[in-house]
């Protein structure tokens, strides 16, 4: 996903009212305009992009009140950036009208609901670290990901980890699915599905 963001409940009601998204996070306590009415103005405009709600407030009668207001779903903080990025990617399925929470590249499949992977079909074993990596690349097929991007990921927003930990955690990722998976650009960071073999 590449994201892009909105200060307060002004500006999110117009960029989700002009751009066309493939899902928006979209967090309650917005300034100047509440999230749940930024919320309804769209729905009553026919945007019909997939929302989840991110928020603080985690009792039940506010989610309910996202969902009646038109939030496919909800997230309460804090949360893991693992969930964050499967539910998003839950949500763009049903509106693309797939079901599927199998990716495959190549001889690697990555089963997100029951968090596996197998390699021509037999399980292979990750550490948690390990499957982060994996699943982002794989979500990002196709695509050159930046190392501090991929770093961030994993590791977290801040974490202070050199390239070279990366650089093992990518080696032992290519020891157990296959050297060829992974390719390094040099200089930019990590591609799958060019090869896959």
């Amino acid at each position: 996903f590449v994201p892009e963001v909105a200060d307060d409940g002004e500006d999110a009601w117009f960029l989700g009212s002009t751009e066309d998204y493939a899902a928006i996070v979209l967090d309650l306590g917005l300034p100047s305009i509440d999230g749940i009415t930024v919320l309804q103005r769209w729905r009553e405009a026919d945007i019909s992009v997939p929302v989840l709600i991110l928020t603080a407030r985690a009792s039940w009668r506010e989610r309910v009140s996202g969902i009646d207001a038109g939030a496919d779903d909800y997230l309460a903080k804090p949360f893991q950036m693992e969930e964050l990025v499967a539910r998003l990617h839950a949500l763009v399925r049903r509106a693309a009208g797939k079901s599927t929470s199998v990716i495959e590249v190549g001889r690697v499949a990555l089963d997100a609901r029951q968090m596996r992977v197998t390699v021509d079909g037999a399980r292979v074993n990750l550490s948690s670290l390990e499957y982060r990596a994996l699943a982002y690349l794989l979500y990002n097929a196709g695509r050159v990901v930046p190392a501090h991007e991929l770093n961030e990921h994993v590791y977290g927003i801040g974490a202070e980890r050199g390239n070279n930990t990366l650089e093992v955690l990518i080696g032992r990722l290519r020891r157990k699915l296959g050297a060829k998976l992974i390719e390094t650009r040099r200089g930019y960071g990590y591609i799958v599905g060019t090869d896959g073999t």
